[in-house]
């Protein structure tokens, strides 16, 4: 992968394109090898060790292009990046994302490949994965990595309200009612993460509530 990884971000899945997809450039290859070698056979001739080496290099150039040719699910977003020469890279944030569902045809299911497709809150809308190799592995790892970015999330939320709390509680009673409104709070602030998460908030709107929820 070719797109720099940020700051505590960790891969949890790479995966290609079908296999499949290398059948069709696999046997134009062998044809060019096959041809120009019964060709340098019968009739020695430079054209025919020309089909050869061309041949090798059609399928290394298709293999490499397949190779490039990925979707990685990180602890933070999804990337689609291809390119052999050139790089291209589509990133959707785990936050952003409201659903992820899959589809295989009839041949999709005996060869294990399908298409996948991401919901974000973007106006972007959809984002399409076709020909993916073991779509539900893809669809279930970016499940579960969304409900563990929504732990870390929480996690990083309620820190920040405890050091708001301890900063301004002060002693006594005002201390003690701050800590009694603590649960409360908490809530209130899993639920504007769920808002964010469908998209029903955005990002300004979701920070004001829970600015105000802090600084209550």
């Amino acid at each position: 992968m070719r797109t720099p990884l940020q700051k505590s971000e960790k891969i949890l899945l790479v995966t290609y394109s079908s296999w499949t997809a290398l059948i069709g450039p696999f046997l134009i290859a062998l044809t060019l090898v096959v041809v120009g070698i019964l060709v340098v056979v019968k009739v020695p001739t430079v054209w025919g060790w020309l089909g050869v080496v061309f041949g090798v290099v059609y399928w290394l150039v298709r293999y490499a292009t397949w190779k490039v040719n990925i979707w990685v699910v990180t602890n933070f977003r999804v990337i689609d990046e291809a390119g052999l020469l050139t790089h291209y890279a589509k990133e959707s944030p785990l936050d952003k994302i409201n659903n992820v569902s899959y589809d295989q045809g009839v041949w999709g299911r005996v060869f294990n490949f399908g298409h996948v497709e991401i919901q974000t809150a973007a106006e972007a809308g959809a984002t399409d994965y076709f020909n993916v190799n073991h779509p539900k592995r893809l669809k279930d790892t970016i499940t579960a990595a969304q409900s563990e970015y929504k732990n870390w999330q929480f996690g990083n939320q309620a820190q920040q309200m405890a050091a708001a709390i301890g900063a301004g509680g002060g002693a006594g009673r005002d201390a003690a009612v701050r800590a009694a409104e603590t649960p409360a709070i908490a809530e209130e602030l899993e639920r504007l993460f769920e808002l964010r998460m469908k998209g029903a908030l955005s990002e300004d709107e979701y920070n004001r509530a829970k600015a105000r929820l802090l600084n209550h």
